[in-house]
């Protein structure tokens, strides 16, 4: 078995200032916090002698290898990066930074908002503008519908609310 791997769709550039926040706060406590105190701990265990069997520098030497990694990928993406902070001119259709609201055939209300693949976070209700909904609803309008085909069932939602600040719904039940 080889260890080809198929190349990974390139996820959309896109990030919202929040999130490149958050990405570079990761990347600094990786970097300056986390990595000296792993660093220190294997330097310790380097000298207990045999590495073979000790458990502290074989640990410590892998948790290395993944704070470089993370380290690598974050700098990577922080360059590659586009902050969009500022809202579309037509605030009356769906594009990157915008919170939905989904309304079903039950007149249950989802609301999502499109975010970066770097931010996607379920249960702030923040999804990817690549993902199949993500993309089913970019550049839609409000009383648009949209249907989705989920384990073999296809459903079926009517775009009730378009925001990219505060929305109505907001105003009306604040958190």
């Amino acid at each position: 078995m080889g260890r080809y791997r198929p190349p990974v769709t390139r996820s959309a550039p896109y990030i919202t200032p929040e999130g490149a926040r958050a990405l570079r706060k990761e990347l600094h406590k990786l970097w300056k916090v986390e990595r000296p105190v792993v660093t220190a701990a294997v330097h310790e265990a380097a000298k207990n002698g045999d590495r073979s069997e000790n458990g502290d520098y074989i640990y410590g030497k892998k948790r290395l290898r993944e704070i470089d990694r993370r380290v690598r990928y974050l700098s990577k993406r922080l360059d590659e990066i586009t902050v969009v902070d500022r809202q579309p001119e037509d605030r009356n259709r769906i594009y990157f930074g915008a919170w939905v609201t989904l309304e079903d055939a039950q007149e249950n209300q989802h609301r999502f908002r499109l975010v970066g693949a770097d931010e996607i976070d379920p249960a702030q209700h923040k999804i990817s503008i690549d993902s199949p909904l993500g993309r089913q609803l970019l550049g839609k309008r409000l009383d648009d519908e949209i249907s989705l085909v989920i384990k073999g069932t296809t459903a079926q939602w009517l775009i009730s609310e378009i925001c990219y600040t505060h929305c109505a719904s907001d105003r009306e039940n604040p958190a």
